[in-house]
């Protein structure tokens, strides 16, 4: 396939810019999501169940490693994009994407090969991690320097539904699949189907990405013979490109992943395990609300067309900073009023030594289970210094439980009015789905414009790398820590409410760094 265009077609070639980019995209975050949504799985058929808690935290720390090498492969891929071209690169990243996760599918379990198992599953993940950094960040790059001067917002956009399109496929296909097959089935061979379905996905995005055309921006810079030789070193040496590097780590790319997690994530999370809904009422809501998120995205990437980048995007920032926390409220409220009753009106304090529950690790003492009971309960707690004996105490009300007697401190817990599930009567679902809309907007407000901003901060020479490494880290650091920092903070505190302070300080930080710093970047020129 030929580097330059052809004479005639453009909205053909547009057209195909945006299959090739959007589609392999989606399979990206697609087989990204699918092993996510599995960890749990993989820590019963991948390690040793001597300590299943042991086993789950190494699962998901598994999936976390993909997440710190994406910037790792951002500085590889985004150097080799900038010196040798974009259409290259993005094969490359695909194929390497596509392969790991369908090789995840015919792995041995733990039963087979004992430790061979999770360091294959270790290895895989760890390439999937990796093509991920070369993709997410080159593909807003690629899809910019294609779009019209006066549409590269509305044109662009449509790369940001692929994140939400990845969850609802991934999501769907194994709720189908676990509604189809048994337990049992599903746990001996049905997790394998969604990785090996992934090379059917593969080879039509290998077929899109081959056709593709090179970025006319890059075949300039060629034909000028003014690509870059380093393109690393020379983002790192320069003060405006990391000046902008650094605006786009804590400001754009750090509040589009943080209200992305919010309102995607972690609102699912949340409405199971602390409103207390059922789990498919709770998806149901979430999902219906990521619906809304399609249309909102490519209305934002419009307007900003209109008025520009900065107001849009600053509008988001300011919205989710401002909403977040009182949505998470409203949730409670309007989700299961007499838990949010229960825990105003119930003190339960908890006392005992060594008091240090963390969420990632096992229970130590009675005083830590305890906590853990209360969290995954969704009760708000106080902690109380021990007493001299060094007794483990839970006062509910005026009940005292003594040491760690689950049974019998649920008993206490629903005579004073707890309830184990939310009251369906009670439950307003039109109100949670209005209150769901809110971060939705606000993402919406923020990836409208983004991916096009992403690329209109940076020169030409060093673009793909600026833009894939600044973004891929702060994808990685803060919005991919997020949800440790979230429960982290809720349990310290003996408050779901309290981790939400995490996202809504870091989005104010994020909206007063770019109302002083951000520029207006609509009608900059891509060549430069």
């Amino acid at each position: 396939m030929a580097d330059h265009f052809p004479a005639s077609d453009p909205l053909t070639i547009q057209r195909k810019v945006v299959i090739a980019a959007c589609f392999g995209t989606f399979l990206e975050w697609y087989d990204f999501l699918t092993f996510a949504s599995l960890a749990t799985y993989f820590s019963t058929l991948f390690f040793p169940q001597d300590n299943p808690v042991a086993a789950l935290l190494a699962s998901l720390a598994t999936f976390g490693m993909g997440m710190l090498v994406r910037p790792l492969g951002a500085a590889l891929f985004g150097s080799l994009g900038d010196k040798y071209g974009r259409r290259p690169v993005f094969i490359a990243t695909i194929v390497l994407m596509g392969l790991a996760t369908f090789t995840v599918g015919l792995l041995p379990t733990y039963a087979q090969v004992g430790m061979l198992a999770p360091a294959l599953l270790l290895v895989l993940r760890l390439l999937q991690g990796f093509s991920v950094g070369g993709e997410i960040g080159g593909a807003a790059v690629y899809l910019t320097e294609h779009a019209p001067d006066n549409k590269r917002g509305v044109y662009t956009s449509v790369l940001q539904l692929m994140g939400p399109l990845g969850i609802l496929v991934s999501t769907l296909q194994i709720v189908l699949l676990q509604s189809l097959l048994s337990a049992g089935d599903f746990q001996a061979w049905g997790w394998r189907v969604p990785f090996l379905l992934s090379i059917v996905l593969l080879l039509v995005s290998i077929r899109s990405r081959v056709n593709m055309y090179e970025s006319p921006v890059f075949l300039h810079l060629r034909e000028k013979h003014d690509l870059s030789r380093t393109p690393l070193r020379e983002c790192l040496s320069n003060p405006h490109t990391l000046g902008r590097m650094a605006l786009l780590f804590f400001c754009v790319s750090a509040g589009g992943s943080l209200l992305f997690f919010a309102s995607q994530v972690y609102a699912n999370v949340y409405l199971k395990s602390v409103v207390r809904l059922a789990p498919q009422t709770a998806s149901s809501l979430v999902m219906l609300s990521t619906l809304v998120l399609f249309p909102l995205t490519v209305y934002f990437g419009w307007l900003s067309d209109r008025i520009g980048r900065r107001p849009v995007l600053l509008a988001g920032l300011l919205l989710g900073s401002l909403a977040i926390l009182p949505v998470f409220k409203g949730l409670m409220h309007y989700g299961n009023p007499a838990l949010e009753r229960f825990n105003r009106e119930v003190p339960v304090v908890v006392s005992g030594l060594s008091c240090s529950y963390d969420p990632f690790t096992a229970p130590h003492n009675n005083c830590e289970r305890n906590q853990q009971l209360l969290a995954g309960l969704g009760v708000s707690y106080t902690l109380d210094p021990a007493r001299e004996s060094g007794v483990t105490l839970v006062h509910v009300g005026k009940s005292v439980v003594a040491g760690y007697q689950p049974e019998l401190l649920m008993e206490m817990l629903k005579a004073e009015g707890w309830t184990e599930l939310a009251e369906p009567l009670q439950t307003d679902l039109p109100m949670i789905f209005l209150l769901l809309l809110i971060p939705v907007v606000a993402v919406g407000l923020v990836t409208g414009p983004q991916t096009a901003m992403l690329a209109e901060l940076f020169p030409a020479r060093t673009r793909y790398t600026a833009v894939a490494l600044s973004h891929n880290l702060s994808a990685g650091w803060i919005g991919g820590l997020s949800p440790f920092m979230i429960t982290l903070l809720s349990v310290e505190a003996g408050n779901a409410l309290s981790g939400i302070w995490y996202p809504a300080a870091l989005l104010a930080a994020a909206f007063v760094i770019g109302l002083i710093f951000l520029p207006e970047t609509r009608n900059v020129s891509l060549e430069d």
